[in-house]
């Protein structure tokens, strides 16, 4: 039995505020406005990462809206998150060189002495060559008649959105419902449960990938969950930062390792040694905070913000 679809329509309420079909579409609107907007500097390349870093936010915050507030939507055909994941992906690759390359030649080099930072240039130029090759990937991806017929569907939605019945309902009603079971499955993810650093690389980096929707998901209702909200909105920015850090770090220890003819710790002792450090205290922090996010009052906590029930913020934010 097909479920019952309406054209955008408010609240069954006036009073009670936006709907949820009309919340999720003015959170579409804007990313999709930025994708737009964000083509041609991308596609220009020109040296600054900043429209890259912008787009690919803009595209993940496009992707959570979509995941979040899908059972409110009537999307188009097509319009899917794996017809998304493609242009994510190489989108992704091309940002993580730009990070890799400028954490190694403005933050690692300079701390190096001469004879270290002359070994490690066949290693940015292998970088850049990767980079070129990324950025060739991602004009074919984002000229390509999928994607632009992606973006066509989604803005033609725009214009004349539709609803499941959900859609109608007032957002402020279902405030807890388009959050919890997100941050429920984060709350339970095994890579809180990691003790040691690199035991288990691939639930930390997944763990890192869900913080990170969970804070854009808080975002999303970011005017309904208050100050509270923005608490566990910058805690999340935190843990995401630490984790992504380590994976940089492991990331370009590998990029090194593969342009070396020995172990990284005999060629260039002084590099080991700075990336050693860095991993180290960030597991430190890292751990440090796990710890708290495991205890009973700061996973509670956040779904009884959420509900109205705490006036304070989250401990530790």
């Amino acid at each position: 039995m097909q479920s019952v679809i309406v054209r955008a329509a408010p609240a069954t309420d006036p009073g009670a505020g936006p709907s949820n079909g009309t919340w999720a579409h003015q959170r579409l609107e804007q990313n999709v406005r930025r994708l737009v907007e964000l083509q041609a500097p991308v596609l220009e390349d020109g040296g600054d990462p900043e429209p890259l870093h912008r787009m690919r936010v803009a595209m993940r915050r496009l992707r959570t809206v979509l995941r979040q507030f899908g059972p409110a939507l009537v999307l188009p055909g097509g319009v899917a998150d794996a017809r998304i994941a493609k242009a994510a992906r190489r989108l992704g690759m091309a940002r993580d060189l730009d990070v890799l390359r400028a954490r190694l030649d403005q933050e690692l080099i300079p701390q190096l002495p001469e004879e270290e930072a002359r070994a490690l240039r066949p290693v940015l130029r292998q970088l850049r060559r990767e980079r070129r090759l990324a950025g060739e990937q991602l004009a074919e991806t984002l000229t390509s008649g999928a994607y632009l017929k992606l973006l066509e569907r989604l803005q033609g939605w725009l214009k004349q959105p539709v609803f499941t019945p959900l859609g109608t309902e007032p957002v402020a009603a279902w405030q807890v419902e388009w959050q919890a079971p997100l941050l429920s499955a984060l709350a339970v993810h095994p890579g809180w449960f990691v003790e040691e650093a690199g035991a288990d690389p691939e639930s930390v980096h997944d763990l890192r990938k869900q913080c990170k929707s969970a804070r854009y998901c808080l975002e999303n209702l970011q005017p309904l969950n208050g100050e509270a909200g923005a608490a566990w909105v910058h805690r999340f920015q935190g843990l995401q930062d630490l984790l992504g850090e380590l994976n940089d770090l492991e990331v370009l220890r590998r990029a090194i390792d593969d342009q070396l003819p020995g172990r990284l710790v005999d060629s260039l002792p002084q590099l080991h040694g700075l990336l050693e450090s860095r991993s180290a205290l960030c597991w430190s922090r890292w751990r440090e905070q796990a710890l708290e996010l495991q205890r009973p009052h700061c996973r509670h906590g956040l779904l009884a913000d959420l509900l109205g029930n705490r006036e304070e913020a989250p401990k530790g934010s």
